[in-house]
């Protein structure tokens, strides 16, 4: 999995990442930033759209089962479709880019804990991504939650309607960092990044203990303390 979001410019979506201490990676005109968990691809093209590239070299095996659960839409590199959450996923017909990752990179943002999904038919989510090559590793659609991962421990997390009290924009990538978070968020507001929602929901005394954050071009990102 290679998460993509667009830009309206690139030196502002550098900027973004450099001042969360991601690393800059490219590959001929690509360019991707990493923080040693998730890899994300900055897609300068005007046509690009926030969603999640996959790769396999030949998807025709699992072609006509996906086009029972959603539309499919051809183009130059592979697929495109939508599940239910709204999100573009990129069925890219190759092997995933090889990309020279540090193991010693660590973002401001602290632990990464996977994609974040609200979803419309927990159990539609469910028969899609398992076509797609997840399983169910925690929860269900009877439980109104559920995360799924590969073989390459991507994990991603479901969510019902009504479930979350602050904004949501699919797809967002989840930090937690436990009782860390207050030193995390002090360490973003150190940088200027500007902060989409301050959260106290969860905090009885009333305290900015979560908060929700997002690139320009859209990419959101939940820093929680769990």
């Amino acid at each position: 999995m290679i998460l993509q979001t667009p830009t309206p410019n690139i030196s502002s979506s550098l900027d973004f990442y450099r001042g969360l201490k991601f690393e800059k990676i490219t590959l001929d005109d690509e360019v991707f930033v990493t923080d040693g968990k998730v890899l994300i691809k900055i897609n300068h093209d005007r046509y690009a759209r926030i969603g999640i590239n996959l790769y396999k070299k030949d998807w025709s095996t699992t072609l006509e089962k996906i086009k029972n659960i959603v539309p499919v839409y051809e183009n130059e590199k592979g697929y495109i479709i939508a599940d239910n959450t709204g999100t573009w996923i990129y069925l890219n017909n190759n092997e995933r880019p090889l990309l020279n990752i540090s193991d010693k990179c660590q973002s401001t943002l602290g632990n990464y804990a996977g994609v974040s999904l609200e979803t419309i038919s927990m159990a539609q989510s469910q028969s899609l991504w398992i076509l797609l090559g997840y399983k169910v590793t925690m929860g269900g659609p009877d439980q109104g939650w559920m995360t799924m991962g590969d073989e390459n421990n991507n994990t991603i997390s479901f969510m019902n309607p009504n479930t979350c009290p602050h904004l949501f924009f699919n797809p967002s990538l989840t930090y937690f960092n436990g009782k860390n978070n207050l030193k995390v968020i002090q360490n973003i507001r150190d940088v200027n990044i500007p902060i989409s929602e301050e959260i106290t929901f969860f905090n009885k005394e009333g305290l900015v203990d979560n908060i929700i954050i997002r690139d320009p071009g859209g990419l959101g990102f939940f820093i929680f303390s769990d």
